[in-house]
C-alpha cells in the first residue's frame, strides 16, 4: 500500500501477564540493569507517535508521554484492549518480555508491513530440532524450514482490529496477532529479526538480560 501523508505509528505493550513461569510476580515490573523489563521496552520504542501498555488492574504505572489501559484475562484480550485506543495508521504489537529493541529491525519490520499490511520479527532456529517422542530422541525436523517468531509484529490497525473482532465472535484464542491475522485469510510476510531480542520466559534468561543490559547501546 502507498500511504500520501506521514504514518502514524502506535506501539502495543500487553503487560498484564503474571509471570508464572517465572515465579516473581508480574513479568512487566523484573529489573535487569536498574531498569523493569516494562521501561526498557518503552525506551526503545521512544521515537513512536504512541504508545499504549495494557497493565494488570491497579498497577499504579504511569509515564509521560504513554498511555495505559487495563488489560485483559489474556495476551490477546490485553493487545484488543490496547488496539481498540490506538489511533496510529500502523500498529506493533511488541511483547515487553523482549526488553532490548534493535531499531533496524523495527525499520525492516515497518518497511515490510507497508508492502504487505501484516509481517513480524523471525530468528533462525540455531540448534537441532528433533521431536519429543515419549521423552526419547524422535524425528528430527528440517531446522532451515523453521523460525522462532519475535516481536514486535507490525500490521495495518484496521486489518488487526478486523482479525480481532472476528476472533472474539467465533471465541478463538490465539497465542500472537499474526495467527489472528492469518485466521482472516490475509498472509504474514516474515522479516530477519535479531537475536539479540530474546525473550525473558526462564530464570537463567533473567541473568543473560542482566549481561546484556550492562553492555547495551540500543
Amino acid at each position: 500500500m502507498v500511504y500520501d501523508s506521514p504514518v502514524k505509528i502506535s506501539v502495543l505493550f500487553p503487560a498484564a501477564g503474571s509471570g508464572e513461569r517465572l515465579g516473581r510476580g508480574p513479568k512487566a515490573f523484573l529489573e535487569v540493569g536498574g531498569k523493569t523489563l516494562l521501561e526498557w521496552a518503552l525506551e526503545g520504542f521512544e521515537w513512536a507517535d504512541e504508545r499504549i501498555v495494557a497493565l494488570p488492574p491497579g498497577a499504579g504505572f504511569t509515564r509521560p508521554g504513554v498511555r495505559t489501559v487495563v488489560g485483559g484475562p489474556t495476551r490477546q484480550g490485553s493487545v484488543f484492549n490496547a488496539l481498540r485506543v490506538a489511533s496510529g495508521t500502523l500498529v506493533l504489537v511488541h511483547d515487553v518480555a523482549r526488553p532490548f529493541v534493535v531499531r533496524a529491525a523495527v525499520e525492516r519490520l515497518l518497511q515490510a508491513v507497508r508492502g504487505r499490511g501484516a509481517a513480524t520479527l523471525v530468528a533462525p532456529v540455531p540448534d537441532t530440532l528433533v521431536e519429543n517422542l515419549h521423552h526419547e530422541y524422535g524425528e528430527t525436523l528440517p531446522r532451515e524450514r523453521y523460525r522462532l517468531v519475535q516481536t514486535p509484529q507490525g500490521f495495518e490497525r484496521e486489518l488487526l482490529w478486523r482479525a480481532h473482532l472476528a476472533a472474539q465472535a467465533a471465541s478463538t484464542e490465539f497465542t500472537d496477532d499474526a495467527q489472528l491475522v492469518i485466521s482472516l485469510g490475509h498472509p504474514v510476510a516474515l522479516v530477519e529479526g535479531d537475536r539479540r531480542m530474546f525473550k525473558v520466559t526462564y530464570p537463567e534468561d533473567l541473568l543473560l538480560a542482566e549481561g546484556l543490559a550492562q553492555v547495551w547501546e540500543g
